[in-house]
């Protein structure tokens, strides 16, 4: 027997409707997670804290980490803003702040090309004998793998588009998650902007300030002997 029209119709605006209500069931998943922070961070803890937000290609397509960083501006966070050609001097620029005091807790966060040049930032850093407490890569667009360690990786990304996983590469330490929103509704231009992904960020980086210790600094294999006696007598959150 062929079904009706009536019948098909129905079908179909209940696939829609299932479809829908998961793509809500997952943004739900990734603005409540189980480190968000019930309290806002001390005054003393937020004002050792930087927050780096790289944008990516072009300058234009990533501005939800202009209100990512308003919102951490409005609780007193500390945040740079910029595109993710400039990673290598943002590194130089807090390892000279976190050498000199004036900086403990580091959060790095990137969208598109600004994600896939996290591990780059992080591996910079880690040779200069600074530790990363938390970074967070929206849709990175490459493939990318961790040599070196934050103490926490997030990779929020989209399965069914340019998003990857990112990989463990040898000597990775730290903890790493891979969130995959693919059926949430949102895409790569729009990760960034999305409210929920938004709120799951900034509990985040609350959650890491508020954590009361890092972790010693990972160096690299080989790296200088300058940057492991950094890396050995560096301060703790």
């Amino acid at each position: 027997m062929r079904p009706n029209g009536r019948h098909t119709a129905g079908v179909s605006q209940l696939s829609a409707l299932r479809a829908w209500a998961m793509g809500l069931l997952l943004l739900s998943a990734v603005a409540i997670s189980p480190t968000t922070a019930k309290a806002a961070p001390s005054q003393a803890a937020v004002a050792t804290t930087h927050v780096y937000l790289l944008r990516g290609v072009l300058n234009i397509f990533s501005l939800g980490l202009d209100t990512v960083g308003a919102r951490l501006q409005a609780q007193g966070i500390p945040v740079t803003v910029a595109n993710f050609v400039s990673w290598s001097s943002l590194a130089d620029e807090a390892a000279t702040a976190y050498k000199a005091g004036r900086l403990k807790t580091i959060v790095l966060v990137g969208h598109s090309s600004g994600a896939t040049a996290l591990p780059d930032m992080i591996a910079k850093l880690n040779r200069l004998g600074v530790p990363v407490k938390l970074a967070i890569g929206l849709d990175s667009v490459f493939k990318t793998k961790l040599s070196t360690g934050a103490e926490r990786y997030i990779n929020i990304y989209i399965g069914d588009g340019p998003g990857e996983p990112v990989k463990r590469a040898d000597g990775f330490r730290g903890k790493l998650d891979n969130v995959d929103v693919r059926g949430s509704g949102v895409g790569h231009i729009s990760i960034d902007k999305n409210e929920a992904i938004q709120r799951r960020v900034i509990a985040e980086i609350d959650a890491a300030i508020m954590r009361s210790r890092a972790p010693a600094p990972v160096a690299e294999p080989g790296a200088p002997r300058s940057a492991r006696s950094a890396a050995a007598t560096a301060p703790r959150n």
